[in-house]
């Protein structure tokens, strides 16, 4: 069975976990179990009619690689092990876990990647709770923060990171379900332009399926420029962007050279990403003022780049 195929099925799989989990109250998938579920599929069994390299979310997902989106719990050798969290939501506890490097044993050895060890990325799948954290790392390898939903649903929780064994990112993920009362609100449409904490912020760009794109941010407040943007994980923002449906997870990259710790920057922050498919993907914009980070939630499609705005198709 392929990679894609198996996506799919683990897809699938998940849901029917994550409603007795619903019942059950219980806060982390066994993901272990369930991928022994789908090896043990027959080879053509729920095969996607449009193909065999659709993902669960209906994605073409052939040429980018499942490995590369951070779709998977276990990537190169390293495996994302014991994760925990809170049962419910409102409850307090930590959210916390462990990587296991091609030895089987935790990694305690990390480069810095944006001036963290560990980068967390937690969101629930219609898009809404977008948390960006960093937890700390005790002599073991083991990974905590303190955490608390802020309501129920199924979440992915990401983790980005260099083990300095491999001296590459890695992006390995899993699913949390959050007992109680799930109402979910999905990205309806794009939104390009959005109002946080008093700062409006605005995207300029086209995302284009397979292709780099440049994402320019402009932030304003009262309708004047801010230019007091301060140095944040090493730049003066952060994007992350997950396609919406199976919320895989783009690589984003700022524009020029780092700031230095005293400079400020802004209105404009230029970033490039690519969309591994067509589609809709959700972003999620860091950025820091007078030490305060704040984080702006957009919604933009990535069209086909073999098709133009007229549906017309290209060679390549």
């Amino acid at each position: 069975m392929n990679a894609p195929t198996r996506l799919g099925l683990y897809g699938l799989i998940l849901v029917a976990v994550f409603a007795v989990a619903g019942v059950t109250a219980n806060a982390v998938i066994d993901e272990d179990t369930v991928q022994n579920w789908v090896d043990e599929e027959p080879e053509d069994h729920h095969r996607a009619e449009e193909g065999d390299n659709m993902n669960s979310a209906g994605h073409d997902d052939h040429e980018a690689g499942i490995s590369t989106l951070g779709l998977a719990s276990a990537d190169d050798g390293y495996e994302l092990t014991e994760v925990a969290a809170p049962s419910e939501a409102g409850a307090e506890d930590e959210l916390s876990l462990v990587v296991t490097g091609p030895d089987g044993s935790p990694v305690t050895d990390f480069d810095l990647d944006h001036e963290q060890e560990m980068h967390l990325i937690a969101v629930r799948a219609d898009g809404q709770h977008f948390r960006h954290v960093h937890p700390e790392r005790d002599d073991a390898g083991r990974w905590s923060i303190p955490w608390e939903w802020d309501e129920a649903g199924t979440y992915r929780v990401f983790a980005d990171f260099v083990p300095a064994a491999a001296g590459e990112g890695l992006t390995l993920s899993t699913s949390v379900q959050v007992a109680g009362d799930y109402d979910p609100t999905p990205a309806s449409e794009p939104v390009t332009e959005t109002t946080v904490d008093g700062f409006d912020v605005a995207v300029e760009g086209d995302l284009a399926a397979g292709e780099a794109s440049e994402l320019r941010m402009n932030i304003t407040r009262d309708g004047e420029p801010v230019t007091e943007l301060e140095p944040y994980l090493g730049a003066f923002g952060h994007l992350v962007a997950l396609r919406d449906g199976d919320l895989a997870y783009l690589h984003v990259h700022p524009h020029g050279a780092a700031p230095e710790a005293e400079e400020t920057g802004g209105p404009e922050i230029v970033f490039e990403a690519t969309a591994p498919t067509e589609g809709r993907y959700l972003l999620y914009l860091d950025f820091q003022v007078d030490g305060q980070v704040h984080t702006a939630s957009m919604v933009l499609d990535a069209a086909d780049r073999d098709h133009d705005e007229d549906g017309n198709d290209h060679d390549h």
